[in-house]
């Protein structure tokens, strides 16, 4: 198996990831199977100076579909397996949930021959993504096109009931579930609500003091996280504005 440090400068891997460049937003949720697999991906627009040009091909709202027959592509993040379409074509599947679905058996992240299980995955993952979808709206309540500044007021009464009802509800069901299951997540939130998070650790120590902890030491995952492939938060679905946190 070659170096982890090497799986996202690969060319010439089996699955290409197509994401904006520069933020790990939703592509993260891409990033982070693949890598923890063990699995060598292409990081197509942070490897490739005309990536956000195949991006933008494949997300042109202009599109019908592509000549290897895949249906138009809404928006990114895209992953790409060159062979797994239609007569040995690429095969392109867009939207967060569906790729993760296709993936996940394929390498291992779910449990064989268990349907049921490979359910319950896709349950909890789904409510991560649930959490996700809502911590960006603290910053877009109101509408995606239009600057935070043009929506600040109902930001903060956004922020403000996603701090006090969201994240205990989330956090309190993850708790719960790894508190069922005693197994061994949080970069994005503390990088958006540090002084929120802070106040958090010591309520949910499972996800804080053992979740976390031992899967930033997982093979794959600490190399990753060590790595230039991650990176950093700025303005993407996770935005630091000091006056949406905890006062």
């Amino acid at each position: 198996m070659p170096a982890p440090a090497s799986k996202g400068q690969q060319t010439n891997s089996q699955y290409e990831l197509l994401y904006w460049p520069s933020i790990p937003g939703r592509g993260e949720f891409i990033r982070l199977p693949l890598e923890a697999a063990g699995v060598a991906y292409t990081d197509v627009c942070n490897k490739q100076s005309d990536g956000i040009n195949e991006l933008m091909a494949l997300i042109d709202p202009e599109s019908t579909g592509d000549s290897d027959g895949n249906p138009p592509n809404f928006a990114p993040p895209v992953l790409r397996v060159p062979g797994a379409g239609k007569d040995g074509s690429a095969l392109t599947i867009h939207q967060t949930p569906a790729v993760m679905a296709y993936l996940a058996p394929r390498i291992g992240m779910v449990p064989e021959g268990d349907e049921g299980g490979a359910a319950h995955v896709a349950q909890i993952a789904l409510t991560a993504l649930d959490l996700n979808n809502e911590a960006h709206d603290t910053h877009h309540p109101v509408a995606v096109s239009a600057h935070y500044e043009d929506q600040k007021d109902e930001s903060l009464r956004k922020a403000k009931d996603f701090r006090e009802a969201r994240i205990p509800k989330f956090f309190g069901y993850f708790e719960r579930v790894l508190k069922g299951n005693e197994r061994k997540g949080n970069g994005s939130l503390h990088f958006a609500f540090p002084k929120e998070m802070a106040a958090r650790n010591k309520e949910f120590p499972l996800i804080f003091g053992k979740f976390y902890p031992s899967f930033a030491e997982e093979k794959g995952i600490k190399e990753y996280l060590a790595s230039s492939r991650r990176l950093e938060y700025s303005q993407g679905i996770y935005r630091h504005y000091p006056e949406l946190d905890r006062q």
